[in-house]
């Protein structure tokens, strides 16, 4: 599908996308709110700026995309590949990224306050000025990630993948809940049976 007829069809009022092949598509400043691009693939994909409030882009390629100054509050992001992608100064907040992959990724002073990160891969994601309040990253895998000047209160860490003991430390000072055992002994047993 091209631009012009997905501006179109939006503009009508058709939501469903889903599966729709927008590759290396010139989609900045776009306002596709509430629209769902479910398994869309998005790769290399400009979306400066866009205006993608509250969709759902689970399962979604977006490898490579610029998603510089995007909104996607609110947005479903579960499942979906943002490697390598640029976020810087997006605004992620209550978004759902959880098993999401943003290996690489760009996340500098994008705005993830309550985000669900759980079970997200972070591995080598930068993160510098990255607002992650309340935020939770239980599971996720933080092997290799820059993390400076990041706000972490109340953003949860338990069962992290690749944070040093020092950093754990550090990210507790901040105000953030970092637990690396069930706080329950049968807790182990049964996340285990997961």
């Amino acid at each position: 599908m091209e631009v012009e007829e997905l501006l179109a069809r939006y503009a009508a009022g058709e939501r469903n996308f889903r599966d729709i092949e927008l590759f290396r598509s010139e989609l900045s400043n776009i306002n596709l709110a509430g629209a769902s691009l479910f398994r869309a693939n998005l790769f290399r994909a400009n979306l400066f700026r866009a205006n993608l409030i509250g969709v759902n882009l689970y399962n979604a390629t977006l490898i490579g995309a610029n998603l510089y100054c995007a909104d996607l509050s609110g947005a479903n992001l579960s499942g979906a590949n943002l490697t390598r992608a640029d976020l810087s100064g997006a605004n992620l907040s209550g978004v759902d990224l959880s098993a999401a992959d943003l290996s690489g990724a760009i996340l500098s002073y994008a705005n993830l306050s309550y985000a669900d990160m759980s079970r997200t891969n972070l591995h080598k994601a930068i993160l510098i000025d990255t607002n992650l309040t309340g935020a939770n990253l239980s599971g996720a895998d933080l092997t290799g990630t820059e993390i400076t000047g990041v706000n972490v209160t109340e953003t949860r860490f338990s069962l992290g993948i690749g944070l040093s003991t020092e950093m754990k430390r550090e990210l507790q000072q901040q105000g953030a809940i970092v637990e690396d055992m069930p706080a329950e002994p049968h807790a182990s047993r049964l996340l285990s049976q997961i």
